[in-house]
């Protein structure tokens, strides 16, 4: 919606339900040459770092009207607001990050950008994550294996390193398997924007952790890089990355 009247009006009071201004940015998102106020605000809940009704409130500088987004996932703690060109357009697109608070360390992700003179959502991490699918299964002989299905690649991962102590409790004297075991990549846990071409265009890097038998047996972390490619996000490049033994 746009209006011209100023949402902050409404945080006059210190009242807990009130909504507050979370962090703000500033950059021209839609062209006009002139810099827009970018507001992130949310409802604090009383007696918690949790943010509620986590929106988007925008001031536009030459039409001096107000316009607000609701974010699809509004509710996280430690939110924060990016801006950057993430379409190659030349404007300032808004990436939201928040934390989900679960074990799992996930996060809600989501970016609004202008298109055709309206603000609309081109990216949300919840929605991105059932794009991404993937099987852990553990193999004989030591191994895991990380299979992806876009891009379908597979990956292998040596336990080894996890000692006898945890191998013994997996693999007969052997090297079998006593009982199969499957894994799991978790959804998205970390989106960083890094211009990798340094072209001014800004691809994401997001992190996915790979669970073993259970959530704290981590073996490593799905890397994928996520580009634009004039309609949507697709992965660019996709690595894993394990984690090393502590050597004397």
């Amino acid at each position: 919606m746009t209006n011209n009247m100023n949402p902050l009006l409404n945080n006059t009071s210190n009242a807990p339900m009130n909504p507050q201004v979370i962090q703000t940015k500033f950059g021209d998102i839609n062209g006009d040459g002139f810099f827009e106020t970018i507001l992130l605000m949310g409802t604090k809940t009383p007696d918690s770092p949790l943010w509620r009704n986590l929106s988007i409130t925008i001031f536009y500088g030459q039409t001096h009207q107000f316009e607000r987004i609701m974010l699809k996932q509004s509710v996280g703690y430690n939110s924060t607001i990016f801006l950057g060109d993430f379409t190659g357009n030349h404007l300032e697109d808004i990436l939201a990050i928040s934390d989900t608070g679960g074990s799992g360390g996930i996060i809600n992700g989501e970016i609004l950008s202008s298109i055709n003179g309206k603000i609309r959502s081109i990216f949300d991490a919840e929605s991105f994550n059932n794009k991404l699918k993937y099987t852990v299964n553990y193999q004989n002989q030591y191994k895991v294996a990380v299979r992806s299905m876009n891009p379908k690649k597979q990956y292998i991962i040596d336990l080894q390193y996890k000692g006898q102590e945890y191998l013994a409790e997996i693999y007969n004297q052997d090297g079998t398997l006593k009982q199969p075991i499957e894994g799991w990549v978790d959804p998205i846990s970390g989106l960083y924007p890094l211009d990798f071409e340094r072209d001014g265009v800004y691809e994401m890097l997001a992190y996915q952790a790979i669970a073993g038998r259970y959530h704290a047996d981590g073996l490593g972390d799905v890397e994928n890089i996520l580009k634009w490619n004039g309609h949507e996000f697709i992965v660019d490049r996709q690595t894993v990355g394990i984690f090393g033994k502590d050597i004397k």
